[in-house]
């Protein structure tokens, strides 16, 4: 067993989270010792593009780097490579990874992510079942795909509307699988939901919803998937996109305050001494979901909270408030979204949805809390005050186009 000398700041997770917390602190003068340790074999790279750009062919893998090589090396930042931390000693400031490696630490950024949910199999089938998380599961999806035809993909959240998409566009027969009755049903409200489902099934995408799978049919591989009602889905490939499990563990065992996720406070810090969590796995209470402790999923939350727990190590005193924000491109859609909509009680729709582009906006009791912006950069930027100033505008001048929202806000 051997063990690395003390770093004053140990980041663990190569991801958003990890890489933008390691480039703030340089960026704001710490000149102390600072590690990531990751346990890819990759240099930091941006995940949202594995399921589009990146297996499209549109960017290769030295395009979605968050930094290129040098840039960790010129600023003084040890990455440490294939390495995944097992264990954390909060007395004595170690954490241990999977080979035996010991790492000294003074303050301990916590950015691991999560690992993508499974689906149960029978033990004699895994060849042709994917998730989209790595670089690494990219790959291997585009290397089955080339003699794949017809693509069963389970789940209808992001990551899977993402795939079934690209995968659509590159010639296949997808049908996509979702258990609850509409797509993107814990992101959104129903009218986005019906809008993006009526897109995939325009382009050919065979939209199962209120679907819940049986069993898995084959030998090795999958040959289909079966469905409660008995039907059969016959597939070469079966790609699964139900959500990710937060990376929690060695610091639950540690002690660590947990429910879903590793709660933080607001300054990123957990229970646990000089040992701060953020990103996909940090529990945290946001005023945009009414004061309630959830995760977020995304490169925002990810970065934003990144940058809370730099500010503090640095002996800046800001708590993490950022209005959290999302997108995704599926097909000709770019959809934007800021705010969370989650206790909404009514919407307003600016635009003609059949025309492609429109936005709606989600209220509660009156209030501007989160836009849904399709093909509409322009509601989706300036929507962001509305959601900032907790905005009361009336429902008739919402819904008028005509109007800019920056002309509704409030000076």
């Amino acid at each position: 067993m051997s063990e690395a000398a003390p770093f004053d700041v140990l980041i663990i997770g190569g991801g958003h989270g990890g890489a933008q917390a390691a480039t703030v602190l340089r960026q704001t003068g710490f000149v102390g010792t600072v590690a990531v340790v990751t346990d890819e074999p990759e240099y930091p790279y941006e995940r949202p593009p594995l399921s589009k750009e990146y297996f499209s062919g549109e960017k290769s893998a030295e395009r979605i780097r968050i930094r290129p090589p040098s840039f960790w090396e010129e600023r003084g930042i040890q990455l440490v490579l294939n390495e995944r931390i097992t264990a954390i000693d909060p007395a004595s400031h170690i954490a241990t990874a999977n080979s035996g490696m010991r790492f000294g630490y003074r303050k301990l950024i916590w950015a691991a992510g999560g690992s993508p949910r499974r689906m149960a199999l029978p033990e004699q089938i895994s060849e042709n079942v994917l998730t989209i998380r790595t670089l690494a599961d990219a790959d291997r999806l585009k290397a089955l795909c080339v003699e794949a035809t017809s693509i069963a993909v389970i789940g209808a959240g992001y990551i899977g509307l993402e795939a079934a998409a690209v995968l659509t566009k590159a010639g296949k027969q997808v049908t996509l699988i979702e258990a609850l009755d509409r797509v993107l049903a814990r992101a959104t409200g129903h009218e986005l939901a019906r809008y993006v489902e009526a897109v995939h099934r325009s382009h050919g995408v065979d939209v199962r919803l209120g679907a819940a799978i049986a069993g898995f049919e084959g030998s090795g591989k999958v040959s289909a998937v079966v469905l409660a009602d008995g039907s059969r889905i016959p597939c070469d490939l079966v790609v699964v996109g139900i959500g990710i499990e937060p990376e929690v563990g060695p610091l639950r065992d540690a002690g660590a305050k947990c429910s879903n996720g590793v709660e933080v406070d607001e300054y990123c810090r957990t229970s646990l001494p000089d040992i701060f969590a953020i990103g996909d796995c940090a529990a945290h209470r946001n005023p945009y979901a009414q004061g309630a402790t959830i995760r977020l999923e995304s490169v925002q939350n990810a970065s934003d909270m990144a940058k809370t727990a730099a500010a503090f190590i640095m002996g800046e005193g800001q708590g993490y408030s950022s209005v959290p924000w999302f997108w995704s491109n599926q097909f000709d859609l770019r959809i934007q979204t800021v705010g969370l909509s989650m206790g909404h009680d009514a919407t307003v729709i600016r635009g003609d949805m059949a025309s492609g582009a429109f936005s709606i906006v989600y209220l509660r009791e009156g209030t501007v809390i989160a836009l849904d912006c399709v093909n509409s950069m322009k509601d989706y930027v300036q929507g962001k005050a509305l959601v900032l100033t907790a905005a009361r505008i009336p429902r008739d001048q919402l819904a008028d186009v005509g109007r800019s929202l920056k002309d509704l806000v409030a000076p």
